[in-house]
């Protein structure tokens, strides 16, 4: 029984995501996300939403729709479609730890 559970626990471990990384997300942010939505997630444009502060799963989620299709968003459909599970983990821990600028005003 302990090697039945032991090799189920080694085969989800293989396929699991590593832990978030913040700094690789806000590097990432930059690279990809900062022209829409700025490098600290705070859109100044109406058209492009704030990610600062946003849940960290609602985000990934958003991204793995975009990714996918399910959520259908020509920009975001091909911004998303290059993202590894990794970036979008980091992607989402990054936005989610940022301050909203929305927050300071309330």
């Amino acid at each position: 029984m302990n090697k039945l559970l032991a090799s189920i626990l080694a085969v989800a471990a293989a396929g699991a995501v590593q832990a978030a990384d913040v700094a690789a997300g806000a590097a990432k942010a930059k690279e990809v996300c900062a022209a829409c939505h700025q490098a600290d997630g705070n859109s100044t444009d109406p058209n492009n939403p704030r990610l600062a502060g946003q849940h960290r799963d609602y985000i990934a989620k958003a991204l793995r729709d975009y990714k996918s299709g399910e959520r259908n968003n020509a920009i975001m459909g091909g911004f998303a479609k290059a993202l590894s599970k990794q970036d979008i983990e980091n992607l989402s821990a990054y936005f989610a730890s940022q301050k909203s600028a929305l927050a300071a005003k309330y």
